[in-house]
């Protein structure tokens, strides 16, 4: 008994143009022009029609497995790892792991395929486009460097939530420096441009919010004395980026610094899956991970620039002394300087009294002050604590233990009678 053969609707519509012909109802030429093919084609048709009759027009691959098929072993092992080992991981970062991690080579499509079809949805959904005018790029590398800080969750609850700062440049989306910190902090930002500099060179121009560690509040505003100089109020991170000859621009919005922005989304994406892959737990192993990281990243995601060559600066020896904090002082009538709880003595050199002089005094991430005086180094030691400070506060001792007695007023007593009341009273005498 021969088997049944089931034709699609273009089959269908072949096998009713041949019969015509096949009747001498309809030319050759006539019928590959209603069927869209050439004559040589219908002629083809015709010879596999008489030959093997309705068998003939159906497609010789028709229920047979592709040679390219992807094994039902391969399938379910792929399913397996994104609903355990490479959990929350995207299509696109996934079918990259097990590429490089697993040895299974099979395409960003193949894979969706596969998880639609195990029923394990994508972990992000795409939201409605907005539009957006995309700003040109920086023609060279080091013309533009954009910086920011994303404080998220990043080890998804193994830890409090940190902050992760970096700087990507702006013409090759490349991920100059980024590190880990509990917050988003001066000295955060200060070993980020530390490290920019030291592998890369300095940078043309820092793109950057608004945050005061960029530039000061706005209520805090210049004295007479600044005004008159025409010096402008800076923060920390602004004096240092004011000696290095670095343009500081403010952008007025989050879409402005889209490049750093749609970095943190990927980073939020990809980098948590890495923290989570490694069983990541603290701030250092995750810096240790983000280390071995960022060059994969760049690999993957930075472009060339326009124009070959970078803009990068070479710094100038002894740069590394800009980065730390500064503070202008007078010195005392004692020639001692104060800071914070510390006391620092000034001893005499070629100038024998530095008393009412303006220092800078010069404070280390690690804690160690110096004093400078137009630019030189002055030398100082510890100097001993005010008479004042070093007088211990007398304790207070009571020696009477028992409880204080309060006396509860009578439900008549003028402490409980309204002003009111007190008036209808004095009316009435």
């Amino acid at each position: 008994m021969e088997g049944k053969v089931t034709l699609n609707r273009k089959e269908q519509v072949r096998l009713m143009v041949l019969n015509q012909v096949e009747k001498g109802e309809m030319k050759g030429r006539e019928a590959g022009e209603v069927l869209g093919i050439s004559i040589r084609q219908v002629r083809r048709l015709i010879s596999g029609y008489r030959e093997k009759g309705v068998e003939g027009l159906a497609h010789g691959n028709r229920g047979r497995s592709p040679v390219n098929r992807v094994s039902s072993e391969i399938r379910q092992e792929i399913q397996r790892l994104a609903g355990t080992k490479y959990l929350g991981f995207n299509t696109q970062h996934l079918s990259e792991m097990l590429v490089e991690e697993e040895g299974i080579e099979v395409s960003r499509s193949t894979v969706r395929r596969i998880l639609i079809s195990g029923g394990i949805n994508r972990p992000r959904k795409r939201r409605a486009p907005k539009h957006r005018s995309r700003r040109e790029r920086h023609a060279r590398k080091g013309m533009l460097v954009q910086v920011d800080g994303s404080h998220h969750d990043w080890l998804e609850g193994r830890d409090e939530k940190m902050t992760l700062i970096g700087g990507i440049d702006d013409a090759t989306g490349e991920v100059l420096h980024a590190l880990f910190r509990e917050q988003e902090d001066t000295e955060g930002y200060f070993n980020l441009l530390q490290t920019i500099v030291s592998n890369h060179g300095i940078p043309m121009a820092i793109y950057h919010d608004g945050h005061t560690i960029f530039e000061p509040p706005y209520k805090e505003g210049l004295n007479l004395e600044e005004q008159l100089s025409g010096k402008k109020k800076l923060t920390q991170f602004g004096r240092l980026l004011d000696e290095m000859n670095i343009t500081s621009i403010r952008s007025r919005s989050p879409q402005a610094r889209g490049r750093i922005e749609r970095l943190w989304g990927t980073f939020q994406d990809r980098l948590v899956s890495h923290l989570r892959l490694s069983g990541t737990r603290t701030i250092e192993q995750a810096n240790q991970v983000l280390k071995e990281y960022l060059p994969v990243h760049n690999r993957k995601f930075a472009v060339p620039p326009a124009i070959t060559g970078a803009a990068f600066l070479k710094p100038k020896s002894g740069w590394r002394s800009m980065f730390c904090l500064k503070y202008v002082r007078t010195v005392g009538m004692d020639n001692v300087v104060r800071f914070g709880n510390q006391r620092l003595q000034v001893l005499p050199d070629s100038r024998y009294s530095y008393a009412r002089a303006k220092v800078e005094v010069w404070e280390s991430f690690d804690g160690s002050l110096s004093v400078y005086y137009q630019g030189r180094r002055l030398n100082t030691r510890s100097a001993p604590s005010e008479p004042a400070r070093l007088r211990k506060t007398p304790v207070r001792i009571t020696t009477n233990s028992t409880p204080r007695q309060t006396h509860k007023p009578a439900p008549d007593h003028p402490w409980r009678r309204s002003y009111k009341q007190f008036v209808d009273k004095g009316s009435r005498g």
